[in-house]
């Protein structure tokens, strides 16, 4: 067993280190390039994010799109995540995570518009999209002269998605749910019960059991239920979140201003000083602020285009412009607030060990420095963030399974999904949350290659609608029924 951890953390590792940073980044930056910055178009976006168009083809408002995508988008990555980050490429760290989030709305935007365009009605008229569909629908690569099918691209990349979403988006989650709260119930591990001969928390137990019941009474309602609390879940646990941080930041107003020199020196810093808040180097403070902010944002992974492509939407352009914002909230908005909370915790209190310390423990430690509300805002951020993330998954789980499956695949899928909640949380999950590190890896790799592939179709559609000024022009071509 330790040869096969060793194994897939070593793959893990080369994945996620500089070729996938290489290929998500470098499709940042080149579409953002494709679409003229269209990032300058985000607070227009965001408007159009609250501005019903219901007399369209759809099966959810553009607003329950979005929420649902950020449901699965704000997760434990921003908060453990950017403490992982801070400890292992130094406060700098924080300035790459927001940068790449900043052209990661680029690439959140293509991918969406892609989706929406090529989506299809299945026998009952419900919407379907997302990377599969783009590539199967629009991509026919002549080799030999002969046009020749990308459809296996595709399979591979739902296939993908599907082990994506029982890891990352299931088992590490309900994981994470119950780890915070038998830390903060049943610290003493004074609480246990025997199961199947194993001495196992009853607070993890009770905890995954709860979400295994909360979760199956919205999945089980289709998506509409899924978007409906979503719409409500969302908002509020932002907003809660956010102000929380604002409130830590006020505690720490004295070195805010350090804080921001403290982040933007290290980010820069051609020279490591040993670890810690001063930085590693501006290598690994661009390292792991790049990586952990293109695993939080997931922009590029092809997950949130999924649901986009159920959006009612007049064009292609505006639903991929509100998507497009959930990179803003996620990233731009949410993860530098947690790191600006991080760094000027530790600098205000220099007894953290910002050195021997990982990333989650770290995170615990900065919060903690603040009396009452810190600890208590943690903890509702994690549960909160945790389980909007597994709703999100279900669905791109459950879209995946349909496109390769049919819709007899969706019962069967459920129930696992729900299993997997139950065990999840009495489970060592190192080799799970590896394995799904590598699985959004490689779901990722088919959706760029549709991106960049079908980036002059991107640019044309954007050209056309955006920058033409016609935005509340109706696409009226139709949208092809698919059968299974």
């Amino acid at each position: 067993m330790e040869i096969i951890n060793n194994f897939f953390e070593a793959v893990d590792e080369f994945i996620w280190g500089i070729p996938m940073i290489v290929i998500l980044l470098g499709t940042h930056i080149f579409m953002t390039v494709r679409t003229k910055f269209i990032q300058r178009k985000t607070f227009k976006a965001i408007k159009l994010s609250v501005t019903k168009d219901p007399d369209v083809d759809g099966d959810i408002s553009p607003f329950q799109a979005l929420t649902t995508a950020l449901a699965s988008t704000i997760g434990t990555g921003n908060i453990i995540g950017v403490g992982t980050a801070v400890a292992l490429g130094g406060a700098g760290a924080v300035l790459w995570c927001w940068l790449t989030g900043v052209f990661g709305i680029a690439t959140k935007y293509a991918e969406s518009l892609i989706a929406v365009k090529y989506r299809v009605k299945d026998k009952n008229g419900r919407m379907q999209g997302g990377a599969m569909y783009a590539i199967e629908r629009a991509i026919h690569p002549k080799i030999f002269g002969k046009e020749r099918s990308c459809k296996w691209i595709a399979i591979l990349f739902a296939a993908f998605a599907i082990l994506a979403s029982l890891g990352i988006g299931c088992g590490v989650q309900t994981n994470a749910i119950s780890s915070v709260m038998d830390d903060t119930f049943n610290s003493g591990k004074t609480l246990m019960i025997n199961l199947f001969g194993n001495q196992v928390s009853l607070v993890a137990f009770v905890s995954g059991i709860l979400v295994a019941v909360f979760v199956a009474l919205v999945i089980f309602g289709g998506i509409k239920s899924i978007s409906s609390v979503c719409e409500k879940l969302v908002p509020f646990m932002t907003v809660m979140y956010v102000v929380g941080c604002i409130v830590i930041l006020c505690f720490n107003a004295d070195v805010l201003w350090q804080t921001v020199c403290t982040i933007v020196e290290s980010a820069f810093s051609i020279k490591a000083f040993g670890g810690g808040l001063t930085g590693s180097g501006i290598l690994l403070a661009a390292r792991y602020g790049v990586a952990r902010g293109l695993f939080s944002n997931e922009s590029g992974m092809g997950s949130a285009p999924i649901v986009a492509s159920a959006a009612q939407s007049r064009n292609p352009v505006r639903q991929a412009m509100i998507s497009s914002t959930g990179t803003f909230w996620d990233t731009v908005v949410v993860c530098l607030m947690t790191g600006l909370v991080i760094v000027s915790s530790c600098i205000k209190n220099p007894n953290i060990d910002t050195v021997n310390i990982e990333g989650g423990s770290l995170t615990s430690a900065a919060f903690a420095q603040i009396p009452v509300i810190g600890t208590p805002i943690l903890v509702v951020g994690i549960v909160l963030f945790a389980f909007s993330t597994i709703l999100g998954w279900s669905y791109y789980g459950e879209r995946c399974v349909e496109y390769l499956f049919g819709h007899k695949g969706i019962m069967p899928y459920k129930i696992l999904f729900i299993i997997v909640l139950l065990i999840a949380p009495i489970t060592a999950l190192d080799l799970v949350w590896t394995m799904s590190d590598i699985f959004n890896a490689l779901m990722a790799l088919p959706n760029i290659f549709a991106i960049l592939v079908l980036s002059p179709v991107i640019a044309k559609e954007t050209n056309y609608y955006l920058y033409g000024n016609r935005l509340e022009e109706f696409d009226r071509t139709e949208i092809p029924v698919r059968v299974r």
